[in-house]
């Protein structure tokens, strides 16, 4: 009797391990899951329609991203939370679009989330980015991409810092810190 109790037991720890294990993974990747509208895959659709600034082929990117820049930038891939170069740095300075150098974000809005990524409270100015809906995962996000070149960054969420309430959720490969000394004068267009 005591051992089919003490079973009992250990299936039912089992069973809230794993519910816990999935639930701890679940919202890990809150920020984190790859948009199946990448850029690469709407290389044909969305990117073909949609004019940017900079425009390359596939293979001018490869040849001068790395591998995990490109990933992220043009196949919308994630890196794994807390591994990205940016994501507790506090150094002052801009933060460029890895693919195309367009000023994105700047440490002033910078804050920690919590979420394993860099995160930011504020675009450097109006219009450096584009929002497009993504549905892929079973998720509702908005996806960000950079409106010069149309590399994804990250997502943006609505649970940030006021004033502006928002959290754009940035991979580290899709970005490069630019510190103060070397930053150029901040733009002073409007922000949105």
């Amino acid at each position: 009797m005591r051992m089919r109790k003490r079973m009992r037991m250990n299936a039912s720890m089992k069973l809230i391990l794993n519910v816990l294990l999935l639930a701890a993974i679940a919202a890990a990747t809150g920020c984190s899951a790859a948009p199946t509208n990448s850029p690469a895959a709407m290389n044909n659709s969305t990117n073909s329609t949609m004019k940017f600034p900079v425009q390359k082929s596939e293979a001018e990117w490869k040849k001068e991203l790395t591998p995990e820049q490109y990933a992220v930038l043009r196949e919308a891939a994630t890196e794994r939370p807390f591994t990205g170069k940016y994501w507790d740095t506090k150094e002052p300075g801009v933060y460029r679009c890895a693919a195309c150098g367009a000023v994105l974000f700047t440490s002033k809005d910078k804050f920690d989330s919590g979420c394993g990524w860099p995160s930011f409270s504020d675009l450097a100015a109006k219009g450096t980015v584009i929002e497009r809906k993504d549905d892929s995962y079973g998720m509702h996000r908005t996806e960000v991409l950079c409106a010069h070149c149309g590399s994804h960054l990250g997502h943006v969420f609505d649970d940030g810092p006021a004033p502006t309430g928002l959290r754009y959720c940035i991979n580290s490969a899709s970005i490069d810190l630019v510190p103060a000394t070397n930053a150029p004068a901040e733009k002073t267009e409007e922000k949105k």
